[in-house]
């Protein structure tokens, strides 16, 4: 009986050396807050993680 090839991985391939994000924080916010973020994410035309860490860096790198 002939030998099977082995399967693909599944799913995306990994990203080269440096292009990976770091570490995820897990934080909780009140339900009023994460509406509010929300908000300013969708006027700013960006996700939430997206607004969250342009705000986050923004305030620690003043």
């Amino acid at each position: 009986m002939p030998r099977q090839p082995k399967p693909k991985p599944v799913g995306r391939p990994k990203l080269a050396e440096g292009e990976a994000k770091g570490r995820i924080v897990p934080v909780r916010f009140r339900a009023e807050d994460v509406k509010r973020m929300e908000a300013a994410a969708k006027a700013g035309k960006m996700s939430v993680s997206e607004w969250v860490r342009t705000t986050l860096l923004a305030a620690v790198t003043e």
